[in-house]
């Protein structure tokens, strides 16, 4: 096995969000499931952007988000997605470009869907309900994965929304043969809960027999497992792949390993702002981590620093460098 070039190449939707404060009136009103992830159309996406209020757009996309944590960590990474040739779309690629995340995918075709943005609505509790257009994020499809950039990385990482569209699902099944015929790790976020429940045979499979490295919430994770407490989904989860990495918010998270268990507290955070890319965030920590060496307990910890960070501002993407949190 030739020596890794990346630290990590992340394949996901490439999604420009929309930020905006709401009451829970307004979700109510408007049939939306308080933090939750919702698929729209277009005329949903317009319909609904036009009753938000101020809003503040940045790149984002859950991958996307990860990479650009990892960039501020000092890592080495790519992605994988994709974009139209528009207004958005360039502004997606500069944006990770900028921060020194390689994206060479080729954009969507100009008569193509627009690039696809994520309408997020944050509530005073910091939760946030997402309806997410995808648009251009279609398109992405098998053809659209470098073979010689998923070899050159330590790991692949991919979110678990890529589920929800064939094509993509295709792109994911190829990304993690070539990832694991290089004798590198794949790893997957399960993303949401109710994304779970649409896919759970297949992402119990994919637990089993495909991912190295799972991330989920404690939402998720017992979703997944159709269990009623964390306990019972931890036993389950730590037979199934070789590391799992279990969020849950203010209680820390709990790492398993075969029979390895490790607990890792929660970093303090004088407000809690928007809790939008916790766990893009914590995985950039966390990945950042086991790619340099760091045992889980102290990928763990670089998890909870990264996450701790994206959860006291407004956004997911960080707004000090990350490098020089970690110490």
């Amino acid at each position: 096995m030739s020596e890794a070039t990346l630290d990590v190449v992340g394949i996901g939707n490439a999604l420009v969000d929309v930020l905006s404060h709401a009451e829970d009136d307004f979700l109510v009103s408007h049939e939306l499931v308080k933090g939750s992830m919702a698929l729209i159309e277009a005329d949903r996406a317009e319909a609904l952007y036009s009753v938000m209020g101020p809003g503040i757009e940045m790149s984002g996309g859950s991958a996307g988000n990860t990479m650009a944590g990892l960039a501020s960590l000092g890592a080495n990474g790519a992605f994988i997605g994709k974009v139209r040739d528009d207004q958005l779309g360039r502004v997606f690629a500069h944006d990770l470009k900028s921060m020194g995340v390689g994206f060479t995918t080729p954009m969507g075709n100009a008569d193509g869907e627009p690039t696809g943005r994520c309408l997020i609505l944050v509530t005073p509790d910091a939760e946030r309900t997402m309806n997410t257009y995808l648009g251009a994020a279609v398109e992405l499809t098998a053809a659209d994965v470098d073979e010689d950039l998923i070899a050159s990385a330590q790991v692949t990482y991919m979110e678990g929304y890529l589920w929800d569209r064939p094509g993509a699902k295709e792109a994911f099944i190829k990304a993690a043969k070539i990832a694991h015929d290089a004798g590198r790790k794949v790893s997957l976020s399960l993303s949401d809960s109710f994304c779970v429940d649409r896919w759970r045979d297949e992402f119990l499979d994919l637990a089993e027999n495909q991912v190295d490295i799972l991330f989920a919430n404690e939402d998720e994770i017992t979703a997944l497992y159709q269990v009623d407490n964390f306990d019972d989904a931890l036993q389950h989860v730590r037979g199934h792949c070789e590391v799992a990495a279990l969020t849950r918010s203010e209680k820390g998270v709990v790492i398993v390993s075969g029979e390895e268990i490790h607990i890792v507290d929660a970093q303090p955070v004088a407000r809690i702002v928007d809790t939008t890319g916790a766990g893009d965030l914590f995985a950039s920590g966390f990945l950042h981590g086991l790619t340099h060496g760091y045992d889980l307990q102290g990928a763990g910890r670089l998890g909870t620093i990264a996450a701790a960070e994206i959860i006291s501002h407004f956004g997911a993407r960080p707004e000090t460098e990350l490098s020089k949190l970690i110490g």
